[in-house]
């Protein structure tokens, strides 16, 4: 997936900037959207325990007090590497998805490269099912990787892909998934309805980035929002219920607000002050401390 050039990461999240030669102004789509809470304490504790169970050093290790520490040492990092994984997965995917729409529209284009670094990994399932899909649903490309901007709010993202399917125009995000036990892609999260309403609220789209130079966005009235999670076994496409778009986007629009509210709380200096005791009752009240 190719990096987009105006994304900026931030100790405030991905931010976005206008230009190369200008500095990150406005939080991305996917860093509002993570201000939204998350527990995974329950799934980090699951995966730190199955990489225990299943450690070879397991048996050895419970009578040996230094082994069984470096043991669950590692257990305790097995969420991270999951995480690493997926997410080096999930780059691998995507880039094999813009490879495509980049050869569909006649553009250069490290299809056949992308495709190798698939088979690698043995992830050669994810390109078979996507190429099955872009078939069956005859997806025509607008423009893959589409960086967009909102000023009102105070936003940018970049769209996997703008494209026509059945005479629509549709705006695509792609979530790449495992596969549950009974074969079938993992269900996409209701997230991707605000990641999708966001894009769709763009108010320009990129043009050169070099130069800074932006359109009006023209996919406004009305796309299609898709959904597509991308599995060894299938993929996909889920279209956000145009009933709760408005209700999706007021609350990225709340969690936008909470963004820029966390951020001027940073700014505002040190949120706790060291406090002194009381003076003695032998101490005049007009020496005391300033509160």
């Amino acid at each position: 997936m190719t990096a987009p050039l105006l994304a900026h990461a931030t100790p405030h999240g991905r931010m976005y900037a206008r230009s190369t030669t200008e500095q990150p102004s406005v939080p991305s789509i996917t860093t509002v959207i993570s201000q939204l809470p998350t527990s995974l304490g329950g799934w980090f504790g699951h995966m730190a325990a199955s990489a225990l169970s299943r450690d070879p050093r397991l048996p050895v290790a419970l009578g040996n007090p230094s082994e069984l520490r470096s043991a669950v040492r590692d257990a305790a990092s097995a969420a991270e590497r999951y995480r690493d994984e997926a997410a080096l997965r999930g780059t691998r995917v995507h880039h094999y998805c813009e490879q495509v729409a980049l050869r569909a529209l006649g553009r250069p284009e490290e299809l056949d490269a992308a495709r190798l670094a698939l088979e690698e990994n043995g992830e050669t399932g994810f390109a078979d099912r996507f190429d099955d899909w872009w078939d069956l649903y005859d997806v025509r490309p607008v423009e893959p990787e589409l960086t967009v901007w909102n000023t009102e709010l105070g936003y940018a993202g970049t769209l996997d892909l703008v494209a026509t399917i059945g005479g629509r125009t549709c705006l695509i995000d792609y979530k790449t998934k495992n596969t549950d036990r009974d074969g079938f892609v993992k269900a996409l999260d209701d997230k991707v309805v605000m990641q999708l309403v966001a894009g769709m609220k763009a108010e320009e789209c990129l043009v050169d980035p070099e130069k800074g130079e932006w359109r009006a966005w023209p996919h406004g009235d009305q796309p299609l929002l898709l959904g597509v999670a991308v599995g060894q076994t299938e993929v996909r496409a889920m279209r956000a219920n145009p009933e709760v778009l408005r209700t999706h986007w007021l609350r990225f629009c709340a969690l936008r607000r909470a963004w820029e509210a966390g951020l001027l709380a940073e700014e505002a200096g040190r949120a706790l002050l060291p406090v002194s005791p009381p003076p003695s009752a032998a101490v005049p009240t007009g020496s005391a401390l300033p509160a």
